[in-house]
């Protein structure tokens, strides 16, 4: 799984999981089991009333706010990643 996110390191990217997190930030690296992100923000879902493309949407209209350096996601858990320059916006 890992070579097919090869051609996303060093772009920004929007990393949805099998959770109500969302990941938006630099691909770093893939190695092993993980995904590594910079300048990161994770986002709980839960934790807002916001829906998924709705807020990822407005990070590509408003810009990223990173609330991370770094952050590690386990490919296991990772069910889509796409550039965030690709986001269509609406």
């Amino acid at each position: 799984m890992s070579q097919s996110f090869a051609g996303f390191v060093g772009q920004t990217v929007v990393v949805d999981i099998d959770g109500p997190v969302v990941y938006l930030g630099k691909l770093a690296s893939v190695s092993g089991e993980f995904l590594t992100l910079e300048d990161v923000d994770v986002h709980n879902l839960g934790d807002s009333g916001t829906p998924r493309e709705r807020y990822v949407v407005e990070a590509k209209k408003l810009g990223i706010r990173p609330n991370r350096k770094q952050a590690q996601v386990r490919l296991a858990r990772v069910v889509g990643v796409s550039r965030l320059e690709d986001v269509i916006e609406f």
